[in-house]
C-alpha cells in the first residue's frame, strides 16, 4: 500500500471554458459569435458606453440566438425597476452588474435572485491586485452565479485593460469569469493561470475582438469575425493543455 506522500493528486475536472462575446451592436456580429461557438452574447445597457444599445435593440439582436446561447444584459448603477423592465423583454437573459451595486441591490433587481446574475469585481491594476480580497468579495456576493473579474479603470463598463492574473488568490471557491484586456494572443495564458484557482472559469471579451479602424484603433461595438474565431480557438487550446496535465498549472501555495 502506497504512503500518502507518494499518492498522485486527484485530477482537476476537465470542464470546457465557457465564452462570452460582449458589446455587440450588429446582427452580423451576433451571427459570427454564434458561428464561432460562443456560449453567451453580451449587450451593454449603459448609455454612456460607445457600445450601448437600448433594451429594445438588445431584444431584437437576442432574437437571433439559437437555443442554449445566453443573452447577458450589462447594467451600471441602474435602478431595479429599469432592470426588471428591460429584463422582461429577454426572458432568458442573465444580468451583469458592472457598477457599485451592493448585494441587496443585485437581489432586488433580479427578484430575489430568481434571475441569474453576474457581479463584476474591479481588480486594481499593477501590484494592487494582490490587495483585493477576492475571497471576501465572492462571499459577499454569494448569490451571484459567478464573479466577473475586470480591471479597475476610470469609468465603468470595461476599459480593455488586463490586470495581473498571477496575483489572484490561489484558491477561490466560486465560479469566475475572466475579463479585462483579453485577446486571441493572451487568453490561453489567462486561462492557464486562473482556471486552477477556482471552481469553474469562463472568459469574456469585447475590445479584444473588435475590428480595427482606419487609425489602427478598435472600432467600439464593431466586431471582427476572424478575431472572434481566433479567440475561440485560443480558448480551446488552453482547455486542451489543461486536459493533458492540469496539475502543471496549479499556482504555488
Amino acid at each position: 500500500m502506497s504512503s500518502p506522500s507518494s499518492e498522485k493528486p486527484l485530477p482537476l475536472p476537465c470542464i470546457r471554458t465557457r465564452i462570452k462575446i460582449c458589446g455587440l451592436t450588429r446582427e452580423q456580429d451576433v451571427d459570427a459569435a454564434v458561428a464561432a461557438g460562443a456560449d453567451a452574447i453580451g449587450f451593454v445597457l449603459y448609455a454612456p458606453s460607445p457600445r450601448a444599445v437600448t433594451p429594445q435593440r438588445a431584444a431584437e439582436l437576442a432574437a437571433r440566438l439559437p437555443p442554449f446561447v445566453t443573452p447577458v444584459l450589462l447594467f451600471v448603477n441602474e435602478s431595479a425597476s429599469n432592470i426588471i423592465a428591460a429584463s422582461a423583454l429577454l426572458a432568458g437573459a442573465t444580468i451583469q452588474f458592472h457598477g457599485d451595486e451592493a448585494p441587496a441591490e443585485c437581489l432586488a433587481a433580479t427578484l430575489g435572485g430568481a434571475r441569474p446574475f453576474l457581479r463584476a469585481a474591479r481588480i486594481p491594476l499593477g501590484d494592487g491586485a494582490a490587495r483585493f480580497d477576492l475571497v471576501k468579495y465572492a462571499d459577499d456576493y454569494s448569490k451571484a452565479q459567478a464573479i466577473l473579474l475586470d480591471a479597475h479603470v476610470d469609468g465603468y463598463g470595461g476599459g480593455g485593460k488586463a490586470f495581473n492574473w498571477s496575483l489572484l488568490p490561489p484558491s477561490v471557491a466560486s465560479h469566475l469569469v475572466l475579463s479585462g484586456g483579453l485577446t486571441p494572443a493572451n487568453v490561453t495564458d489567462g486561462i492557464l493561470q486562473v482556471r486552477p484557482r477556482c471552481t469553474t472559469l469562463a472568459v469574456d471579451v469585447s475590445s479584444g475582438v473588435e475590428a480595427d479602424g482606419p487609425d489602427g484603433h478598435p472600432q467600439r461595438g464593431i466586431k471582427d469575425a476572424d478575431k472572434i474565431h481566433r479567440f475561440v480557438a485560443a480558448v480551446r487550446a488552453a482547455d486542451a493543455q489543461l486536459a493533458k496535465n492540469p496539475h502543471e498549472f496549479l499556482p504555488a501555495p
